[in-house]
């Protein structure tokens, strides 16, 4: 932890005056820093934990083990973080400029990779920009007490965002701002400074609309701010370990790395602002590749071309798994077939299970479309 000694001291010093001009000035550095909103709230999350408790015990989490076995320090920060008074939160806008996200899901030859996932792994540039932010805060104040956060440990981001004023729940449980929809990340500074807090985000703007809930193709959002992840692609292709469960195979498409469908079809998706962050553009064409391509892909090829990605975290033979439900799913060709055949005999189970479940599809595919040829003539 960063600066862990210095947790627990004494900020007598620190005039509320000072603390409230220290205050606008994090605001000042983090968007220096590349952030388009910074937020500071406390560590009460007693309503969050009565949601998450409620949550994990339907066990909607699946095979996401980490989400229960830290006990009250996801939720008590002070627990994970002895003397943490505020918790500074910020966001970090991630769409790329000219990539194309509806047309892509609508070609199901190529392959559809979560936007988030497109380019370099945002963890290590957010958590570096947040270590910026503390040595400035240090630089003005000297030693404090802080530790950064990005998705890396039992921490509420979108609770604390939340909290801190960032946006509001929407029904598909993603962090939701009226002027930036919901594609960007989140990260967090625990700190033992009592800085003025923000007004948390309380009006909710989805009223009505429910356009999440019906374009989700697996329905894993089983009620407002509330997903099974069990049903869910994301955690499909991205968590779950072993094999994707027949009856959302298909409505997985040519989705191979995560799903955006419910944050697409969000009329607030419309205000997002194209990323200036240069580590989030595509890389290896991902945002167009076909499935054929990317099947083609030796382990070697796939360790080197997802170094310093996210998509590295799920391994070879998932990866394998994923596109060959995506070829499963793509329209008859010969060329899909071959690309099958050519994994048929992979040395992965796993592999194997669903290469053959995809090669069933292609042959019914086949089949009928042999039968509407004969009809037709």
């Amino acid at each position: 932890m960063s600066n862990s000694t210095a947790f627990a001291r004494s900020d007598g010093a620190m005039t509320d005056q000072k603390l409230a001009r220290l205050a606008d000035l994090i605001k000042i550095w983090g968007r220096e820093l590349g952030f388009q909103q910074v937020g500071i709230t406390d560590t009460e999350l007693s309503a969050h934990e009565d949601h998450l408790d409620a949550w994990l015990e339907k066990g909607y989490h699946g095979e996401m083990g980490f989400m229960a076995k830290h006990g009250t320090k996801r939720t008590r920060p002070e627990e994970l973080e002895p003397g943490t008074q505020r918790i500074i939160s910020v966001r970090m806008d991630y769409l790329p400029a000219e990539v194309e996200s509806t047309k892509v899901l609508g070609q199901p030859s190529r392959a559809y990779v979560s936007r988030y996932a497109l380019g370099r792994d945002y963890h290590k540039l957010i958590r570096k920009r947040l270590a910026l932010l503390a040595k400035k805060i240090e630089q003005e104040v000297g030693d404090f007490g802080y530790r950064a956060f990005v998705d890396s440990a039992p921490v509420m981001e979108r609770a604390l965002a939340q909290k801190a004023g960032l946006g509001w729940f929407g029904k598909n449980a993603m962090l939701l701002n009226p002027k930036a929809g919901s594609l960007f990340f989140l990260g967090e500074l625990y700190t033992d400074l009592p800085l003025p807090i923000d007004a948390p985000f309380e009006h909710e703007h989805c009223g009505s609309c429910s356009a999440c809930r019906t374009a989700c193709p697996t329905g894993a959002i089983v009620d407002d701010k509330v997903v099974d992840s069990r049903k869910c692609i994301s955690y499909l292709t991205i968590e779950l370990h072993g094999a994707i469960p027949v009856e959302f195979r298909r409505a997985m498409g040519n989705r191979i790395y995560g799903c955006d469908d419910c944050q697409l079809v969000c009329p607030f998706t419309r205000f997002t602002h194209i990323t200036q962050e240069d580590d989030f553009a595509p890389r290896h064409d991902l945002d167009r590749a076909s499935l054929i391509s990317l099947f083609g892909w030796g382990e070697a090829e796939f360790l080197d071309k997802t170094a310093g990605s996210p998509i590295r975290r799920i391994g070879y033979q998932r990866w394998l798994r994923n596109i060959a439900i995506g070829l499963g799913n793509a329209p008859w060709s010969e060329a899909v077939e071959a690309a099958l055949w050519a994994r048929r005999a992979y040395p992965s189970a796993l592999v194997r299970e669903h290469v053959a479940w995809a090669l069933e599809e292609q042959r019914r595919k086949h089949g009928e479309r042999i039968a509407t040829d004969t009809c037709s003539s």
